[in-house]
């Protein structure tokens, strides 16, 4: 039995994007009944040359749906990065989530022999789809996935690899 592309990038990411939720939503409350200032979260690092846990949620974001976008040949939405809260974050994934959830897996079909541009720091890279979806849109996804976990479960909310792995 072979997967498709789309079996392989958009359910993945929306499994991933509703756990991100779901471990955001778990610290915004776990904020709140410590009467933290939220930015001792929102801006919390692992360690000092990493990005700050709003940045490791944008850039998952960012990874879910410009990979499921360019997978499927759609224009990849472009998001201003001004999420200050976790509201807003928590906006911003449910975003990610609705616009994957809103690609047809038609779109996918063909993406086996297609090429994906990608121009990062002012270089383009030129990928076959599914190496650009194995070597780069899963792995970086999961990067910031994880590291906005590590960020949380680091700082004493109380997730665990259920929350991580949000709804299968």
């Amino acid at each position: 039995m072979s997967i498709s592309i789309h079996q392989a990038s958009a359910p993945v990411f929306i499994q991933g994007l509703k756990g991100l939720k779901g471990v955001l939503a778990k610290a915004a409350a776990h904020v709140e009944a410590k009467g933290w200032d939220p930015d001792a979260l929102l801006k919390a690092r692992l360690y000092p040359d990493m990005f700050p846990l709003i940045r490791q949620v944008q850039i998952a974001t960012d990874f879910a749906k410009g990979g499921a976008a360019r997978l499927a040949q759609a224009d990849v939405p472009a998001w201003d990065d001004v999420e200050t809260s976790f509201p807003e974050l928590i906006a911003r994934v449910e975003r990610a989530i609705a616009f994957v959830e809103g690609l047809e897996a038609a779109a996918f079909e063909g993406a086996e022999t297609r090429e994906v541009s990608l121009t990062r720091r002012g270089e383009t890279h030129v990928f076959n789809a599914v190496d650009y979806l194995r070597g780069q849109a899963i792995p970086n996804f999961y990067f910031h996935l994880a590291t906005a976990y590590a960020i949380l479960r680091h700082n004493g909310v109380e997730i665990g690899k259920r929350d991580f792995l949000g709804a299968a």
